[in-house]
């Protein structure tokens, strides 16, 4: 039954475990030249390293794949796993050569998701190998293009880390329900894209940010700290209206959830006074005596504004928390397998 169960997942296994492997030993040779640039080129870092065309393609071809795999993996190898010995009726000829339904769908759980596990390690490949960008954002040079993007943030954090091998094994996990709930190898196919995309864009927008309890910043509205300020109208037009103002935190590497400008009375508030259109400097300007005046009696008003954030040190918790959610779904969905195989064939 191994055999047979390897012969069947060998021709769609070695193509993504070949990508996955060669990129490897990418991410492995250029690794420790990243880390001499970081050593020697200090604040000038990142902009040295955006003259190196090859480690920065390099960069995003590993996060394209820690994001790819999942999908892959539960598209071609979850949902034919089933479906398709469902489909064809060569499900029947195994269980006549006294192999159990359990055994059956446990060896091919197994192997296939020993695949699985393996090509989701470029999650953790991809970690080690930016381990200097994260020094470098952890130094305070930010700002300063994609690859100085904090790694805690949700446009990277399902790219990297433990993340891609709960994903991976969560999603051959759907793929084989799939197979087994609509017994059809295409229609399973895209079912699972489907529910891996949207479990992927839903994590990070509605789950995230709810599993830990940010720290939380109080802090007075300066020139200095401002970094985007929305009105409803140009300076000097008529009746304008300061609304959503967003200020910068000392804090390198942080992931801000919430940025919120608070009254006197401590609760959020929609608009500014209407005298606050002064904090607002003028096209083509920055800091001035009017601004840097106006910001004061917004301070002396009671305004302030409240960040809530994720430190960088909560990384690797956060990290822990999603892919142990992850891994239970997926076991749910494994569970799901057995008890459909044993009620319904």
């Amino acid at each position: 039954m191994i055999w047979l169960t390897w012969r069947q997942f060998r021709l769609s296994a070695f193509p993504v475990l070949a990508v996955v492997v060669a990129a490897a030993v990418a991410l492995a040779i250029t690794g420790p030249q990243l880390a001499d640039l970081f050593t020697t080129a200090g604040d000038d870092f990142f902009d040295r390293l955006a003259l190196e065309d090859t480690k920065t393609a390099l960069f995003a071809v590993g996060i394209a794949l820690g994001f790819a795999v999942p999908a892959v993996v539960g598209v071609f190898w979850g949902a034919p796993l089933v479906a398709r010995e469902l489909e064809a009726g060569t499900h029947r000829l195994v269980w006549n050569q006294s192999i159990t339904r359990t055994r059956w769908l446990s060896t091919k759980l197994a192997i296939t998701g020993l695949g699985a596990a393996a090509a989701a390690l470029i999650g953790l490949a991809m970690t080690w190998w930016s381990l200097p960008l994260d020094d470098a954002v952890a130094r305070g040079l930010t700002d300063r293009g994609p690859l100085s993007m904090p790694r805690i943030w949700p446009d990277l954090f399902g790219a990297r880390g433990l993340f891609p091998l709960g994903m991976t094994l969560f999603a051959l996990a759907i793929g084989v329900a799939w197979g087994m709930v609509v017994r059809r190898t295409v229609a399973a196919m895209a079912l699972t894209l489907v529910t891996v995309v949207a479990i992927q864009i839903a994590m990070p927008v509605l789950v995230q940010s709810h599993l830990l309890t940010p720290e939380r910043l109080t802090t007075e509205i300066t020139n200095e700290n401002l970094r985007g300020l929305s009105m409803s109208g140009e300076p000097g037009a008529a009746d304008p209206e300061i609304g959503h103002i967003e200020v910068a935190i000392d804090r390198p590497g942080s992931w801000i959830t919430r940025n919120e400008t608070v009254g006197p009375d401590g609760q959020a508030v929609e608009f500014l006074p209407a005298w606050a259109e002064a904090c607002a400097p003028g096209p083509g300007q920055g800091s001035s005596e009017a601004s840097d005046a106006c910001f004061a009696r917004l301070a002396d008003a009671g305004y302030r504004q409240q960040v809530d954030y994720l430190p960088a040190s909560r990384y690797w918790t956060l990290q822990g928390i999603e892919t142990a959610i992850l891994l239970a779904l997926a076991a749910g969905a494994v569970g799901f397998c057995f008890w459909r195989i044993r009620r319904d064939f």
